[in-house]
C-alpha cells in the first residue's frame, strides 16, 4: 500500500510553520540567489508540489513573492533615501539592466520607479501587499516595566487613512532633513497612534511621526510643531522583524500580559520607539519597542 503524501494528510495549519520558515529566509537574503530546491527544503516539501502550496497559503506565487519582497525594499530605498542612484537601487534589487528594473517596478506599482521617487501612491503600494503571510512562532514575546522619562519631540500629525502614513513619514523625514533638527542619527523617532486602524473609520485614524528634540520647533511649511510624550511606567514588548506584523506584539500585551498583570492602564496611548528605520535596514531586521503606559 502507498502511503498518503504530506498534501493529503497535512491540515492547512500544519503548513504554517514550514511557509513561515521559507517568507523569513526570503526576507533574509534579498542580496542572494534564491534557490526553488533551498525554500522547498525549507519548506519540507516536494519541489513538485512547493509551488502550489505556497501560492494556495500566501496567495502569490513564491517567485512573485520574492520579486515583491526585492520591490518593496526598493521603494523604501526610492522614497526615502533620494541620495542613492536609481542604477544602484535596481543593482541591489537584483536586475542587471535598469531597464528592467523600471518595467517590473511600474507593472507593479503602476509608477516607474522616478515618478514613484517623485510622488509615492502609498495606497496603490499597500494593494500589492494584500498576502497572506503566516507569521505563527515568530518571536518569543517578553514584556517588561520600564520607567519612560518625559521626552520632547518634534512632532507630525497624520490624520487620514493608514495607507497614507509612509507619506507622513516622507515628510517629516524632509522636514529632519531640511532644518537639520532631530537629526536621525542623534535622536530617537517614535510614532504614536492614537487608535486601532484595524477598528478605526479611516478618515479618522489619527498617528503622530514624533522626533526626540532639545529646543522648540521654530514655524514650519512642513507642519511640524512641538510635543510632548509624557514620562511614566509602562510596560514594553521588543518587535522583531516587519512593521506590518505589529499588532502580534501589540495585541498580546493587551489580550494576555495584561489580564494577568494586575495593572492599570494610564490615559495616554501605547507608541512605538523606531529603534531603526526601514530605509535604513531590511525588513527582517527592525527593531521596534512598543510602549503601554502604566499607572
Amino acid at each position: 500500500m502507498t502511503q498518503p503524501s504530506d498534501i493529503q494528510t497535512a491540515t492547512p495549519h500544519h503548513y504554517h510553520p514550514r511557509i513561515q520558515r521559507v517568507c523569513d529566509y526570503v526576507q533574509q537574503h534579498l542580496n542572494d540567489e534564491i534557490s526553488l530546491d533551498t525554500l522547498s527544503d525549507l519548506a519540507a516539501f516536494s519541489k513538485y508540489h512547493f509551488h502550489r502550496v505556497f501560492s494556495a497559503q500566501v496567495g502569490v506565487s513564491i517567485s512573485q513573492y520574492v520579486l515583491l519582497c526585492r520591490l518593496k525594499r526598493a521603494s523604501f530605498r526610492l522614497a526615502f533615501e533620494h541620495q542613492k542612484r536609481i542604477i544602484d537601487i535596481a543593482f541591489e534589487a537584483g536586475f542587471e539592466r535598469p531597464e528592467a528594473f523600471s518595467k517590473a517596478f511600474k507593472r507593479t506599482f503602476g509608477q516607474s520607479p522616478s515618478e514613484f521617487r517623485e510622488r509615492p501612491q502609498w495606497p496603490q503600494w499597500h494593494a500589492r501587499f494584500e498576502f497572506d503571510v503566516p507569521t505563527y512562532g515568530q518571536q518569543q514575546m517578553q514584556v517588561t516595566i520600564v520607567n519612560f522619562l518625559t521626552t520632547k519631540v518634534a512632532k507630525l500629525e497624520h490624520l487620514g487613512p493608514p495607507e497614507n502614513v509612509l507619506a507622513t513619514a516622507g515628510r517629516f523625514i524632509a522636514w529632519r532633513k531640511t532644518t537639520g533638527l532631530s537629526p536621525v542619527k542623534t535622536s530617537n523617532t517614535y510614532g504614536i497612534p492614537y487608535s486601532d486602524p484595524n477598528t478605526t473609520p479611516p478618515e479618522q485614524f489619527r498617528w503622530d511621526v514624533c522626533g526626540s528634540i532639545d529646543q522648540d520647533v521654530p514655524a514650519n511649511e512642513f507642519g511640524v510643531v512641538t510635543g510632548m510624550i509624557p514620562g511614566g511606567r509602562c510596560a514594553r514588548i521588543r518587535h522583531l522583524g516587519s512593521h506590518d506584523s505589529l499588532d502580534d506584539s501589540i495585541y498580546y500585551v493587551y489580550r494576555q500580559w495584561l489580564p494577568q498583570s494586575g495593572e492599570n492602564l494610564r490615559d495616554f496611548p501605547c507608541f512605538f520607539h523606531y529603534v531603526n528605520l526601514i530605509h535604513e535596514v531590511d525588513e527582517c531586521d527592525l527593531i521596534t519597542d512598543v510602549y503601554v503606559p502604566l499607572l
